[in-house]
């Protein structure tokens, strides 16, 4: 039997005295309140879960979504609930923060608030917008209001009619200009898609209290990016009629340019360090290992704190902790629970500046033979297989590597880490 955590096992005594499935299955939906949900676990931790892995086991099993109809209710079928992010531009703009502003510093954005606030301050928030008379309105938590709408089940394909009365929504910011009113949800972790709801909720909730058009936007900031996302729905009263408009990044670093010749020297000059007793890595997207590193920045956090606040599963939490710990940016620690934190060095780069930081990451990664190797034979070539990496792992005795399933699974990772240091370029 699979590994329960407490939301699983509380779901699943849910579904148990309920007979959830049943009743989804012979009505189409389920309804349940904050105080069912309490007897087992409080509703807080139970019924949010911002992406599709977050969710309960029986829910990914079965295909299904919970979303608020009020303060105190619930509603959980085969909602049409997430979407996946699009694949994003890889073009960055610069924008300044004007030079009078000494409280922000861009070394130091640590939350979606402060991140928020240099968007706006920088003009970020304007140019997305192309509206250089934005105010910051709404913000905060606040009643969704009474509406109805559409949603489409996942399984049969038709509509589902899902009624909110005075459900509570959490604005991250609002920005009003001459024609539009934005609507800002926030984030720091990296995901692959995100519940559909954080945009929704806040847009019918404001629709009709403005004659404005109302614009929902996605903001997700890490490693010194500002990732904005404009999306429309095309129609009002369909949640799953949701489109991006539009994609565009951003930064207020001033120097963001690397050069082939950069990460030249690194190859040259780079210190080789010994292969440490930590498994070796399987985490595929470098940038994930860098956001796991920020979202640590603030302060420790256990294995269960990572896998319930953020885009991972229990299995990822494992995979890219033990990948920043092979790269010496985080510590483990056992006690009570297991904990992680920043180690010294991860602590150091974090600090830097963009450029700075992109070059030392890319050196810890650099500083270890088989990648080493790889990029090398990459440049020479001018591309690199799998087939080739393999070998080159054969070649360097890394710890605990030893069956061919698990040569092929780590040669992504070295494959995925090296195409984040090719694309600095």
């Amino acid at each position: 039997m699979e590994t329960e955590n407490l939301t699983d096992s509380a779901w699943r005594l849910l579904f148990e005295k309920y007979d959830i499935l049943n009743h989804i299955e012979q009505e189409g939906q389920f309804f349940i309140s904050a105080s069912q949900i309490k007897e087992f676990r409080e509703p807080r931790l139970m019924a949010k879960f911002d992406h599709t892995i977050n969710l309960p086991k029986l829910f990914k099993r079965n295909k299904l979504s919970i979303l608020p109809l009020t303060r105190g209710d619930y509603v959980i079928s085969h909602f049409d609930a997430y979407h996946k992010f699009e694949t994003i531009s890889t073009e960055i703009t610069n924008i300044s923060l004007p030079n009078h502003i000494q409280s922000l510093n861009v070394d130091s954005i640590t939350s979606e608030a402060v991140a928020l606030n240099c968007a706006y301050v920088s003009g970020i928030m304007g140019d997305f917008l192309e509206d250089d008379q934005l105010y910051p309105t709404v913000s905060g938590r606040m009643g969704s209001g009474i509406f109805d709408f559409k949603v489409k089940d996942i399984i049969t394909n038709s509509q589902i009619t899902v009624k909110v009365n005075n459900s509570q929504i959490e604005i991250d910011a609002g920005y009003e200009g001459l024609q539009n009113l934005a609507l800002i949800e926030a984030k720091r972790d990296l995901s692959d898609d995100f519940l559909v709801r954080q945009l929704y909720y806040p847009f019918r909730t404001w629709k009709d209290r403005v004659s404005k058009v109302v614009k929902p936007i996605f903001l997700v900031y890490s490693n010194g990016v500002f990732h904005l996302y404009e999306y429309r729905f095309d129609n009002p009263n369909e949640y799953s009629s949701l489109t991006l408009v539009k994609q565009k990044n951003y930064t207020i670093e001033e120097d963001t340019t690397i050069t082939a010749e950069e990460i030249n020297m690194l190859l040259d000059d780079n210190q080789i360090t010994n292969e440490p007793q930590v498994a070796f890595p399987q985490a595929d997207s470098f940038e994930r290992v860098i956001n796991l590193c920020e979202l640590l920045q603030e302060h420790p956090m256990s294995r269960d704190e990572i896998t319930i606040n953020y885009a991972f599963n229990v299995r990822q939490t494992n995979y890219y902790t033990d990948a920043a710990r092979y790269l010496g940016l985080v510590n483990k620690q056992r006690d009570d629970d297991i904990t992680f934190s920043l180690t010294p060095k991860g602590k150091t780069i974090l600090h830097h500046h963009y450029k700075q930081r992109q070059l030392a990451f890319a050196e810890s990664i650099l500083s270890h033979k088989v990648f080493k190797d790889s990029l090398r034979l990459w440049f020479r070539q001018g591309d690199i297989s799998k087939a080739d990496i393999i070998t080159i792992m054969k070649q360097n005795n890394l710890y605990k590597v030893e069956s061919e399933s698990t040569y092929i699974r780590r040669a992504s990772t070295i494959k995925g880490w090296l195409d984040w240091i090719v694309e600095l370029m």
